[in-house]
This record gives structure tokens, sequence and C-alpha cells, in this order.
């Protein structure tokens, strides 16, 4: 299966606690960390949540 590379670009300072657990779920927790996580649909929809904080690329 295929790998993402998922890496934290922007605070989630002032950010809802939803989006925040959504960033702690797929384990990012300091600026510019970067985590790879297998491409499936629940990643995925991880990702859509925060698509705003984060730069995903396949590895």
């Amino acid at each position: 299966m295929a790998k993402l590379k998922v890496k934290k670009v922007r605070s989630a300072i002032n950010r809802t606690a939803r989006q925040k657990r959504t960033l702690e779920s797929l384990g990012l927790r300091k600026m510019n960390q970067v985590v790879e996580h297998e491409d499936n649909s629940v990643i995925q929809g991880m990702i859509a949540k925060v698509q705003h904080l984060v730069s995903v690329e396949k590895a």
C-alpha cells in the first residue's frame, strides 16, 4: 500500500479542540514534524479535516 508523508506547517493555536485532537491523532505535535502513514480512508479523512494546517506528499 502507498505511504503518505504528512508535515505540520501551521500552528494549532486558536484552532478548535477537535482539530488539535486530529493533529495529535496523526502524531503531529511540533512544527515541521513529519510522520508517515499508510494511505487509507481513515487517514485521508483526518487529513481533510486539517488540510489547512498540514502538507501531504506521497512517499
